[in-house]
C-alpha cells in the first residue's frame, strides 16, 4: 500500500489536538452537562486541552446509539469480509497517521516519542490487522446427536460492548479491545482514562472517515465513578471489558450483577523475573532493565520482583546498576530520551511514597530514589537491593520505575516465593537449562511466561492473568471468544 505519512512533530507545541468532545452516533457532541475537565502534559504539568466530561446521560445516549446500530443497523448483519475490510482500512489510516498519533500519545501520556513510534503504534496497528483477518473466520460446528436431527452451533456477536481502557498504553489498549469486538460484529461504547483521552478520540474520527457506520463506535470521556460506573450499570450494554486495577474490577463485578453482564478483566501484577546463575548474564540484565523500566515502569506485567541466584547476585546487580545509571530521563520528545514522566501527580506521589517505604523498611537503594528536575512528574529509575519478601515494595504493585532485587539459592523455595502473591499476570526465567525453564513455566501460576526474554507481545498470543490479575484473555483467537455467544440450533429431519 502506498501511504503519505503525517509529518513528525518535534515538540509538544507542534502536536495538533483535533477532538475534545464526546463521539456519539457518529457525531461530535459536548457533554450533556456542559462540563469539561483538563488533560495535562505530564512533562510540563501544563494543560493541553479541556475535554468533555461525560457522565450517565452521555453514556445513556451512547448505549442507545450502539444498541440501535446493533439491533437495527447493518453492522452485525454485514458480510464478515466487509467488516474485515473496514478494519484493514482503519489500520492503513493509522499507518498514514503514525507520527501524529504517536506524538499525541506522547503528549498526553508522557512516554518517549521513540517508544510510541517503535512499540505502541506498530503493535496497535498489528492488532487491528490481526482481527481484521479474523472477521470472516468465526464459525460454529456440526454436532452428531441421538435421533434424526441436524445439530449445529453459531458464533454470534454478544451485542454492545462497554470497554474501559487505562492510561498506560491508551492506543494499544484501544486496539486490543476494538479489534476483537468489531471483528465479531459487536458495537462499542468506550470510556478512555481521564488522564489520556486524546488518542482514543482521534481514533473515533479516523474510524468515521474510513467508513464505520454511525453508532458502531461511541466514545464517552469522563471519570470512573460517573461515566465508567454508568457503562457498567447500563441495561443496554451486554459486556464490560476492563483493563486496570483489581479494586476497580471488584466494584465492576458488584455493579454489573443486576444485569449479569459478561466480564473480562486484565488487571495488575507483581511479576517475578528469575535469573539463574547459568543464564546469559548480559541478556538477563538487559531483560530485567527493559522488563521493569519500559514505559516508566507503568506496565501491568512489569518484572518488579527480580529473583537472582545468590552465586551470581553481585555480578548481576553491578551490571544492572551501571546500565540503569546511564538511562536518560527527560523531555519525551527529545531523540535521546529513554524515560519520560509518570502520567500524573497522583501516580508520581504514589511512587515516591513507595520509595520512602523501601528506604524505611531497610532495603538498600543502590541507584535512583529521587525526583528528576523540579517541573514534570519525572522519577529517576530506582533499584532496591537486599529486599525481603514481606516489604511493601516487594508485595504491592507500585506501577513505576522501582525494581526490587531478591536472592535465592533453592529452586523449590524460589518457586514458592514467586507464587506467593495474589497476582498472576506474568513471569520470566533466565537460564540455559531447558528442563529448568519448562519446569518453571509449568509451575509458576501466571498467564504469560517468558523464557530468556521479556515483554514479547504479539497479536496472536493470548494475554491475561491468573488470580487477582483478572480473568478472560485478550489477543489471539481466545480474545474473540468474550465478544461472542454460542447458539445451538437443532433441526428435526
Amino acid at each position: 500500500m502506498s501511504t503519505t505519512l503525517s509529518p513528525a512533530p518535534k515538540s509538544a507545541n507542534e502536536v495538533d489536538v483535533k477532538h475534545t468532545e464526546c463521539f456519539i452516533d457518529g457525531k461530535w457532541v459536548p457533554a450533556a452537562s456542559g462540563k469539561t475537565f483538563a488533560t495535562l502534559n505530564p512533562a510540563t504539568e501544563q494543560e493541553i486541552a479541556q475535554i468533555a466530561e461525560g457522565d450517565a446521560a452521555d453514556v445513556d445516549a451512547a448505549a442507545k446509539a450502539a444498541r440501535h446500530a446493533f439491533d437495527a443497523g447493518d453492522w452485525p448483519k454485514m458480510d464478515a469480509r466487509d467488516r474485515g475490510r473496514l478494519l484493514y482500512k482503519l489500520a492503513d489510516r493509522m499507518e498514514q497517521e503514525i507520527h501524529a498519533l504517536a506524538a499525541l500519545e506522547t503528549l498526553d501520556n508522557g512516554k518517549p516519542l521513540n517508544d510510541s513510534l517503535a512499540a505502541d503504534l506498530p503493535l496497535a496497528i498489528d492488532a487491528i490487522r490481526y482481527y481484521a483477518g479474523y472477521a470472516d473466520k468465526l464459525h460454529g460446528s456440526t454436532i452428531p446427536i441421538r435421533g434424526n436431527y441436524l445439530c449445529y452451533t453459531r458464533r454470534e456477536p454478544i451485542g454492545v460492548a462497554g470497554q474501559i481502557i487505562p492510561w498506560n498504553f491508551p492506543l494499544l489498549m484501544l486496539a486490543w479491545k476494538w479489534g476483537p469486538a468489531l471483528a465479531a460484529g459487536c458495537t462499542v461504547v468506550m470510556k478512555p482514562a481521564e488522564q489520556t483521552p486524546l488518542t482514543c478520540l482521534r481514533m473515533a474520527q479516523l474510524a468515521k472517515e474510513v467508513g464505520f457506520p454511525d453508532g458502531v463506535i461511541n466514545i464517552v470521556p469522563g471519570f470512573g465513578p460517573t461515566a465508567g460506573a454508568a457503562c457498567v450499570k447500563h441495561p443496554l450494554i451486554d459486556k464490560i471489558a476492563f483493563t486496570g486495577e483489581h479494586r476497580t474490577a471488584q466494584i465492576i463485578t458488584r455493579d454489573s450483577a443486576e444485569t449479569l453482564k459478561r466480564l473480562t478483566f486484565e488487571l495488575g501484577g507483581k511479576s517475578p523475573n528469575v535469573v539463574f546463575a547459568d543464564a546469559d548474564m548480559d541478556a538477563a540484565v538487559e531483560g530485567a532493565y527493559i522488563g521493569l523500566f519500559l514505559n516508566q515502569g507503568q506496565c501491568c506485567c512489569a518484572g518488579s520482583r527480580v529473583f537472582v541466584e545468590k552465586s551470581c547476585h553481585d555480578e548481576f546487580v553491578e551490571k544492572l546498576t551501571a546500565l540503569t545509571m546511564k538511562r536518560k530521563v527527560g523531555d519525551p520528545f527529545a531523540e535521546d530520551t529513554q524515560q519520560g514522566p509518570q502520567v500524573d501527580k497522583a501516580q508520581f506521589d504514589k511512587i515516591m511514597s513507595y520509595i520512602d517505604k523501601g528506604k524505611g523498611e531497610g532495603a538498600e537503594c543502590v541507584t535512583g530514589g529521587d525526583r528528576v528536575g523540579d517541573t514534570g512528574y519525572f522519577i529517576a529509575p530506582t533499584i532496591f537491593d537486599n529486599v525481603q519478601d514481606d516489604m511493601s515494595i516487594a508485595t504491592d504493585e507500585i506501577f513505576g520505575p522501582v525494581m526490587s532485587v531478591l536472592t535465592f539459592d533453592d529452586k523449590e523455595d524460589m518457586i514458592r516465593r514467586a507464587n506467593n502473591t495474589f497476582y498472576g499476570l506474568a513471569a520470566a526465567v533466565w537460564t540455559r537449562d531447558i528442563s529448568n525453564a519448562h519446569d518453571f513455566a509449568a509451575r509458576v501460576r501466571a498467564g504469560t511466561i517468558w523464557v530468556n526474554c521479556y515483554d514479547v507481545f504479539d497479536a496472536a498470543a493470548p494475554f491475561g492473568g491468573f488470580k487477582m490479575s483478572g480473568y478472560g484473555r485478550e489477543l489471539g483467537e481466545e480474545g474473540l471468544k468474550p465478544y461472542t455467544e454460542s447458539k445451538t440450533v437443532t433441526v428435526k429431519l
